[in-house]
Order: structure tokens, then sequence, then C-alpha cells
């Protein structure tokens, strides 16, 4: 599902499709490379400021977005270190993307659905429900926007350019897979955004399709998987997902995963006061984890999520406290484990919270 008139933007092109473009207008090949040069390299804005292109073709080029996102606003968190931006779609949906700067490196957390089927029920997105998948080009766009905000806010060193990308923004990539792939193949095509496979990372629900696909793809991006509950019983309540991939048939998918790749996979865990957080269910998670690993260390990493408050939901963050006994229990049975450092909370830009919501407007740059 993407939109019944579809719209291509020159985003949604690969080099080989956009020599092909300009070969059918009558170009020779290496106008192509210049343009996908100015699109990915140069981050150029529009077609006329592509000075190196006749001014005929970019007269032609122009007939074309560049891109279907429209940028709305921008919303400003952690004394500018954390952006949100809302684009609009043709259709009238809306993605957000945040772009968060630290002292040695930026990431992007990029969206690949307008809202979300999954129906998680800690989850702004998932109360969406699923409007549409995006582009492959709508899903770059959102990368090429954050590598220009860096570059209007004057960011220097390896914090200038974009140095990690995380596919956890609105959406199921897994559920997107084709023009998600092909948004990865682009942006790590050294020939244009250059973004290192191990720069990138994508999270699923556990859609366990996807997370075999993955394993047998050449270039090695990083898996984190939604876990939240160390229960199948708990687990359906919070993630429907679950009671069609419950968590032994994850697990075992995970197994596989790992035994293909030798690549670690981080465990996500969101931790909601008195409901996932006791100290019985952190000793279920590690015994869990641990069964998956009988004859040595798995590679896997469990990443604590203090839950990030979502209107009209029930549920409530885990205090500081129990987050902490909780960790201490996983140390305890030696499952490695950190605690997510949350950004953007206040201008709802933290994970769970994308749904497009209104709020403080601050002028794009």
């Amino acid at each position: 599902m993407l939109r019944a008139m579809e719209q291509r933007c020159l985003y949604d092109y690969n080099l080989l499709e956009l020599t092909e473009l300009l070969r059918g207008w009558g170009e020779p090949a290496f106008r192509a490379r210049q343009l996908y040069r100015q699109l990915y390299v140069n981050l150029t804005a529009s077609t006329e400021q592509m000075t190196d292109l006749p001014a005929a073709l970019r007269a032609r080029l122009a007939e074309m977005p560049l891109s279907t996102l429209r940028l709305e606003r921008v919303q400003i968190g952690d004394e500018g270190l954390t952006r949100k931006a809302l684009f609009r779609l043709p259709d009238g949906a809306v993605v957000e993307t945040v772009l968060m700067v630290y002292p040695d490196r930026s990431t992007v957390c990029v969206s690949t659905q307008a809202g979300c089927g999954m129906g998680c029920v800690f989850c702004a997105t998932g109360q969406l429900g699923l409007l549409r998948n995006l582009s492959s080009g709508e899903i770059v766009a959102q990368a090429i926007w954050a590598s220009q905000e860096l570059r209007a806010m004057g960011a220097a060193g390896p914090a200038g350019r974009v140095s990690n990308l995380v596919f956890m923004g609105m959406g199921e990539p897994f559920a997107n897979y084709d023009r998600w792939w092909q948004a990865v193949e682009r942006l790590h095509d050294p020939q244009g955004f250059h973004l290192g496979a191990r720069s990138m990372t994508v999270s699923t629900v556990g859609l366990v399709k996807g997370i075999e696909r993955l394993a047998a793809e050449k270039l090695p991006i990083n898996l984190a998987i939604s876990l939240h509950a160390p229960d199948d019983t708990l687990r359906s309540e919070l993630m429907p997902v679950n009671r069609r991939y419950p968590i032994a048939e994850l697990m075992a998918a995970t197994r596989r995963y790992v035994e293909q790749t030798r690549r670690r996979v981080s465990f996500e865990y969101v931790l909601l006061q008195g409901k996932n957080d006791h100290p019985h269910q952190a000793i279920a998670l590690a015994r869990l984890l641990r069964r998956e690993a009988p004859r040595g260390p798995m590679l896997f990493h469990v990443n604590l999520i203090p839950w990030n408050p979502v209107p009209g939901t029930p549920l409530s963050r885990s205090e500081w406290q129990r987050v902490t006994a909780f960790q201490q229990i996983l140390t305890d049975y030696r499952i490695p484990c950190t605690v997510r450092v949350e950004r953007g909370v206040e201008i709802a830009a933290a994970c769970g919270q994308l749904a497009g919501q209104q709020g403080v407007v601050v002028q794009p740059s």
C-alpha cells in the first residue's frame, strides 16, 4: 500500500534509474551522475541550484519534485540539540523525523510509514493505525533533511554530518520491507550519501519473516527487537503482534539470525510502572535470554527504556528506583544491559511519542 496515484520524486530513483530516466530525455550518463551527486553529496535543495547541469535540463527536472515531503514545522528541545520535523505528505498524512546532536555524533530517527498498524498500546504512533507506507524517496528525504539541518546549524566535527541513522520513527519497517531496503541501499551507496551499514539500525516489533529476510541481506545493518515482556500473556496484551509471532517463535528466529550473521541483536524493553517492571519479571526476562545461550554468550544486549508519556493511555512511567532495580537484576544474571538516555521528551520526540501532535512551533532554519 503506497497511494492510489503515486507521484515519484527524484529521491525515489537510484543512480541506475536516474541514468535511464535522463537517457530517455537524450542526456548522457554523466549527467545522471552529476544529478546524483547534487542530491546525495552536495545536498542541494533545488534543481535551480544545480548549476553544473544545463539550464534546459534543470528546467525539465524542476517539473519533478526533489521530495514529496513538505516541511511544516521544526520543534526544538534539549537546548537546540534535539530537533523534530513534521512533514506533510501529498495525501495529507504526516510523518515525523528526529535529529539528535551529540558531541561526537549526530543521529537521525527516521519514519518508514505514516501511522503504524502494529497497535502497541504504549506507543503514540500505534494509536493512529496504519495510514500508508512511505516510498523509498520519502524515507531517504528524511535523512537528507537531517543533513541539511546540521549544515544550517553550523555543526562541526564528527557531529557535522549524519553519523548514525535509526529506523525507529513512525511505522514498522519490516511491514514496508521492499521500499525500506531500497532506502537503506541508497543511503549506504558510496557514490552518494555513503552512510556505513553498521551506522544504521532497524527496529522491529518482531516480524519473523522480516528478521529472516534481513539475515540474508548483504549489508550488515544492526537489528533491534522490541520485546517489552518476558511472557506471552503480557506481551500479547501490550503488543498484538505477539499473537501472530509468540515469544518462542520470535526467539527462534533471533537465534537463527545471530547464527547466520554473527551480529549482535538489541532487545528493547520499555518499562511501565507496575506492568512489566516487577523484580520477578526481570528474573523471567533474564532466564528467557539465558536459555538462548546455553553453551555460551549469545550476541545480544538489552536496552531498557523508561516509558515516555503518551496522551490517552492508562500507563505510567516506571519510577527511577524501579528502573535501576530491574537493571541490577539483569546485571546479576550477567545479562548485558543499559538504560537508554532519552532525548526530546518535552517536544514529544522521544521513543514511542511520534504521532504528528500539535505543539510549540519553531520556524525551520
